[in-house]
């Protein structure tokens, strides 16, 4: 029987704070003091040399699941449609994006 690999065993921080962090460091390019900060103001001490381990030792893998799921020339694209108020009056808009990247904005 196979088990799965727990990349998290032996460390102090529950694997979702591990996984916040290293998604703070990489996705909004903060420093390792200001991921430090956010996490202490939601009540979780932790040092910034911790961080920088843990982007060292995940930080490849998880920039490999971005990669996955970073849309690709084939997907398709949706209709999105938005109601804006401008100087108190509303406006329609509309954008609709085809599959082969063209967008076209209907008024």
């Amino acid at each position: 029987m196979m088990t799965s690999l727990n990349l998290h065993r032996g460390l102090r921080f529950p694997a979702e704070v591990i996984e916040h962090a290293v998604w703070l460091y990489h996705c909004f390019s903060l420093s390792l003091r200001e991921v430090e900060t956010i996490l202490a103001a939601h009540g979780i001490v932790v040092s910034y040399e911790s961080i920088r381990d843990w982007g060292l030792r995940f930080g490849r893998l998880f920039a490999n699941a971005l990669k996955r799921r970073r849309p690709r020339p084939g997907d398709k694209w949706h209709l999105a449609e938005v109601f804006l108020r401008i100087q108190g009056e509303m406006h329609y808009l509309e954008t609709m994006r085809k599959v082969c990247g063209i967008r076209a904005a209907v008024a």
